[in-house]
């Protein structure tokens, strides 16, 4: 794996007190500036051409067209956010204007909205060298919301890092912002993660990857003497449940797909399809089969390190209880249990990062309903049913509709869209808080906080609140939706 020097913790300290320095100037910005400044770091991000995706490829194995995608993803994810900002409604404006002669008491003049929440340490994930690191949707939404980013690059890619960190510099040099709004650090050791965290100035975190690293990093938050909100996305095992119909119609359809999803990028995708429930019958047989010639099949990749590589090893070799359909070595592997065994032993609910899949076998619609309920927090959960299979299972949907943040009917999880309506976040373990997203404009709310002011004179306020509406904004004015000035 790519190594370069952890960060100490002077270098960590001046690059905190830098944002910190930053933060007033940059969250004054008008958002016609900082909407700019959004589109400026994609400009330069595909001004770095093919270097930029020759050392990613180069440093996590993954395809050029992947990388392609990638980039474009990236790109489109801070166009989005300019977007958004340029609008300014995100930052959710009410006004109660005063009403002096309101019996018994008078109402004072109250006006809220959402503003910075300071500087945000962003931590690069392995498995999307660019969506989701230096310049990926946690640093587009904290920088979006008027944040100074602190990013802390994956020890997997440093050299990419380090190119996308430069075109960000590069973007804030050229809108004459102050060299605090952004900075890079590197280090393999969690004492560097650990020390990000703990710095006083630090006002939030965003975080993509294991369980065991987003615990600690919000558990090291929770214990500051000034806490602060960690934003992990961690652990989802990503349940499909294929219902009865659905299975007698098209098994095989929805076997390759299984496949298909579950192998995609090597099994390394946040929202691969780890578990697969189904009910006793000659179909379910049928699917498994299919599900294990399809796997037996695939064609073998290298994953992202040899981190996750002996990672994954590891976990195939302990997982127990359990029947194997496709043998060791293998391209992707799939293993099968009832539900008896899957209930007795909860470690096969875990999440298991790479191509594996675990089919487990119910007795009836009823052991279904078990099964779900037994499971943890999730990303996402998906069912496959006919619209007959759907109406009997509504009590399913509401049961998985509480265990995950985004329910799929009749496809399958892997690929996240980026777009306004998006969620994707879930109940711990899947994230550390479920009411928040780290992918689509929502995520900008995970940044911000909201401030209310009383019976301000008007030239005090943010623009967001004065009567005039300067930034034309649409508002809550006395619970009704308006742009008009007061």
């Amino acid at each position: 794996m790519p190594s370069t020097p952890d960060a100490t913790p002077a270098e960590i300290s001046a690059a905190v007190t830098r944002a910190a320095a930053a933060a007033p100037a940059f969250a004054a910005l008008a958002p016609a500036t900082r909407a700019a400044f959004l589109e400026k770091i994609a400009d330069e991000l595909l001004a770095l051409g093919d270097a930029l995706l020759e050392t990613a490829q180069r440093e996590s194995n993954l395809p050029r067209a992947r990388l392609e995608g990638e980039r474009g993803r990236t790109m489109g994810q801070l166009r989005l956010f300019a977007a958004v900002v340029r609008d300014g409604s995100w930052v959710d404006a009410r006004v109660d204007p005063a009403l002096p002669d309101r019996k018994p008491l008078p109402r004072p003049d109250v006006r809220r909205a959402l503003q910075p929440i300071g500087p945000v340490a962003v931590f690069g994930a392995s498995n999307f060298p660019l969506a989701f690191s230096v310049a990926g949707g946690d640093t587009a939404s904290a920088l979006a919301a008027g944040n100074p980013v602190i990013v802390k690059a994956h020890p997997a890619h440093p050299a990419t890092s380090d190119l996308a960190a430069a075109a960000i510099t590069r973007a804030v040099a050229a809108c004459g912002l102050p060299a605090g709004v952004f900075s890079l650090v590197h280090g393999a050791s969690p004492e560097v993660s650990l020390a990000l965290v703990r710095a006083p100035q630090l006002a939030a975190v965003g975080f993509t990857g294991s369980a065991r690293a987003g615990r600690a990093l919000f558990d090291a938050a929770a214990a500051r003497p000034s806490p602060i909100p960690v934003f992990s996305e961690m652990s989802s095992a990503n349940p499909v449940f294929v219902l009865p119909a659905a299975l007698r119609e098209r098994g095989t359809q929805i076997a390759e797909g299984l496949v298909a999803s579950f192998t995609l990028g090597v099994g390394q995708f946040c929202t691969k399809p780890g578990l697969v429930f189904g009910i006793a019958s000659p179909e379910w047989t049928a699917i498994a089969d299919t599900v294990a010639t399809r796997a037996r099949a695939a064609t073998a990749a290298p994953m992202l390190h040899t981190g996750i590589s002996e990672s994954f090893t590891r976990g195939v070799a302990a997982v127990s209880n359990v029947e194997w359909l496709s043998t060791t070595p293998a391209a992707a592997h799939v293993a099968r249990t009832d539900a008896a065994t899957f209930l007795a032993h909860p470690e096969l609910a875990h999440e298991l990062f790479g191509p594996f899949t675990l089919l487990v076998t119910a007795r009836d619609a009823a052991e279904i309903r078990t099964l779900a309920a037994s499971l943890e927090g999730q990303l996402t959960a998906t069912l496959h049913g006919t619209p007959e299979d759907l109406t009997a299972a509504a009590d399913l949907v509401t049961l998985l509709a509480q265990r995950a943040g985004r329910v799929l009917c009749n496809g399958f999880p892997t690929g996240v869209e980026v777009t306004h309506a998006m969620h994707h976040g879930g109940p711990y373990p899947a994230t550390t808080d479920t009411r928040f997203t780290s992918v689509g404009t929502a995520a900008i709310f995970r940044f911000a906080r909201p401030v209310c002011y009383q019976n301000f004179p008007d030239s005090l306020l943010p623009d967001a609140l004065k009567n005039a509406n300067p930034l034309g904004l649409l508002r809550l004015v006395d619970g009704k939706p308006t742009r008009d000035a007061l």
